[in-house]
């Protein structure tokens, strides 16, 4: 493992976290062990489940056997060690979520970005949008999450939400929750899966999204929501590549953990897991072959997905 330049930042994704976040702070812990470097903040894609009481979790959660672990985060009892920044999912405490479109802190760094926009994290430009598509309410104005319905309805992001991030230009690291449609096709036509993986089905993700990044052509996207790891390069006609790096749900770290090791507004390398071991360096080429091998240790799973 070559030491990261003592001038880069070091910003770490985790996929959806599903209310396990002392997990994830162990996680983290180990990855700054392992390269010898605080995390300056993590950048989680949705689906965290952030419920300000045990009791919203025990209720609402998408995975309630899991403990309620962000009551005692709200409440004081627990501090999150390093900011953490997230998107909304399509399971996430949308009562709570609703009134702040544009993004509050629910406990001392951890920070809902908001629904869809643009902010500057560790010198960073990210862009944001938040939920999956369903066609059915894209055009549909957002209600407030009253019921069961409306909740889930406040998980399916809507058109002008996805105008305002069109919009944007020089963005260096796009979040989503739901992959861009046509992954697993863009990287057959490139190169052939390594020894022990299989391309996702042809139907994961969104045509919306994948237009988003079409159009925005940011260098980075990170998302989650199909709960397992793929990394492949979007983009050709001489434009900038948008290097896309889909995170599995927070069961194991080798997939659910990547980080990206920044200096000025560059990523110039990354890896997946807590090892620190490095997948990819700048002027390399992303895709199939930068992904983790698979792991065959028993996940800390404890509920179905």
């Amino acid at each position: 493992m070559v030491p990261l330049a003592p001038d880069s930042r070091l910003i770490a994704g985790v996929g959806d976290i599903h209310g396990r976040f002392h997990r994830v702070e162990a996680w983290l812990d180990a990855l700054e062990q392992a390269l010898d470097r605080p995390v300056d903040l993590a950048l989680a894609v949705g689906d965290v489940e952030a419920f300000l009481l045990a009791d919203d979790h025990r209720r609402k959660a998408a995975k309630r056997g899991m403990p309620a672990e962000f009551a005692g985060y709200a409440d004081g009892v627990r501090s999150m060690k390093r900011p953490l920044y997230f998107i909304g999912g399509n399971n996430e405490d949308f009562e709570a979520l609703h009134d702040a479109p544009d993004g509050f802190s629910l406990a001392p760094n951890v920070h809902y970005l908001g629904r869809a926009g643009l902010k500057e994290l560790g010198g960073l430009r990210v862009a944001y949008l938040s939920g999956i598509h369903a066609p059915r309410f894209y055009e549909q104005p957002l209600k407030r999450p009253r019921s069961l319905d409306t909740a889930k309805q406040a998980g399916y992001f809507r058109a002008s939400e996805v105008d305002k991030v069109q919009a944007l230009r020089d963005v260096d690291v796009l979040l989503v929750h739901e992959w861009p449609r046509g992954l697993p096709q863009r990287a057959q036509e490139r190169e052939v899966p390594p020894p022990g993986r299989t391309l996702p089905s042809y139907w994961i993700g969104n045509p919306i999204t994948r237009r988003l990044v079409e159009t925005v052509h940011p260098k980075w996207v990170l998302c989650g929501h199909s709960h397992r790891a793929f990394a492949v390069t979007l983009g050709n006609g001489g434009r900038q590549p948008s290097r896309v790096a889909c995170l599995d749900q927070a069961a194991k770290p080798e997939e659910a953990v990547f980080w990206m090791e920044v200096r000025g507004r560059e990523v110039v390398s990354a890896g997946w897991g807590t090892s620190g071991q490095v997948a990819w360096r700048a002027g390399q080429p992303w895709g199939l072959g930068c992904l983790p091998a698979p792991s065959e240790a028993p996940s800390l799973e404890t509920t179905g997905s």
